[in-house]
């Protein structure tokens, strides 16, 4: 069953409520999986306060549901902290091990770059541990394009991990004149 095709999903902004839900989707990865270098799950206050941080920085948390359920969460987060890469996030997807394979993650990307690119923003990046062909899949899927390949660079689960960067440009080169002015 693909998103397009479930009456029943919808995408919606993050909600102060949802904290715990995130914290739990996010706690799989943490303990069964390499895809985040977390080794300690996270409390639903500590997902708050990082739901907190996106929104200071005026960027898009976003979050599916199937059946009022949270299925899934994508965001945006700043790049660097310098001043100079205020135009650039990192993008980041999750989705409960359920919810997989029925578009949610395609339908989380495709508003989170519309409301990235209504906030002027000009480079996306995403970083993957490697291998995860899935996520691979989706971001190039998203028109991003690798252009980082680190070996070795995260250890979990007794071994080192290599992450792979993909990055895409969603403004035109006129528009970040004009927001540079800004």
């Amino acid at each position: 069953m693909s998103f397009t095709s479930n009456p029943m999903a919808a995408i919606r902004a993050v909600r102060d409520g949802d904290a715990s839900a995130l914290a739990a989707i996010y706690n799989h990865f943490v303990t069964d999986t390499i895809v985040t270098f977390e080794e300690t799950p996270i409390t639903g206050e500590e997902m708050r306060r990082r739901i907190q941080v996106v929104h200071e920085a005026a960027l898009p948390w976003l979050v599916v549901t199937v059946d009022d359920t949270v299925a899934g969460y994508a965001y945006a987060s700043k790049w660097k902290d310098r001043i100079g890469y205020r135009h650039s996030v990192e993008s980041t997807v999750y989705l409960t091990p359920a919810a997989r394979g029925r578009g949610l993650g395609s339908a989380l990307y495709d508003a989170l770059f519309a409301k990235l690119a209504e906030c002027g923003v000009h480079a996306v990046m995403g970083g993957i541990a490697l291998p995860n062909d899935t996520s691979v899949a989706l971001h190039e899927k998203f028109g991003m394009t690798k252009v980082a390949h680190f070996g070795a660079v995260g250890y979990k689960f007794g071994e080192w991990i290599d992450v792979g960067y993909w990055q895409r440009i969603l403004a035109d080169a006129d528009r970040l004149t004009l927001q540079r002015k800004g």
